[in-house]
């Protein structure tokens, strides 16, 4: 399971989803062009002191993307504009959950070569979720199916 990031504007959420990344042991692409400064410096700032356990990989674009990625990964975009729920979908191991950015979402292009299309249910007249949020939502229930939500140690008190 990876999650990928179309073109992200806000380093926050970027960070914030390299930090759920680093949590949840899931590898991260950062497609670019990016609304926002990329060097480690920048993303250390976002991301804290968990961007070194992110596994991230950067892609200068949807192209270079898609010729690095494995052929067999479907690649998952997150939209409202889908009809399919994601509670109701069946992941597989390797998925990549595409995030589109958060001002513009993806373009048409894009979308239609996505291999699925997911939504998150939400009530009438809500436009969507932070990306961060919605990242959490939808790989919590991918890991929940898979069982590949990382191994915890249990602390002792």
């Amino acid at each position: 399971m990876r999650l990928a990031l179309y073109q992200p504007d806000i380093p926050q959420n970027t960070g914030t989803i390299l930090r759920l990344s680093a949590c949840l042991g899931v590898e991260t692409d950062i497609i670019g062009p990016a609304g926002f400064d990329m060097s480690d410096r920048a993303l250390k700032r976002a991301a804290l002191d968990y961007l070194p356990h992110s596994g991230i990989s950067r892609h200068l674009s949807f192209d270079e993307f898609e010729k690095n990625r494995n052929p067999k990964s479907r690649l998952l975009l997150l939209t409202t504009r889908a009809k399919i729920n994601y509670t109701e979908f069946e992941y597989q191991t390797g998925d990549i959950l595409l995030l589109g950015s958060e001002s513009k979402g993806v373009p048409q292009n894009i979308h239609e070569r996505a291999t699925h299309r997911l939504r998150i249910p939400m009530k009438a007249g809500m436009r969507s979720l932070n990306i961060a949020i919605a990242a959490a939502m939808v790989l919590g229930e991918a890991l929940r199916q898979l069982s590949e939500f990382p191994d915890t140690a249990i602390p002792t008190n």
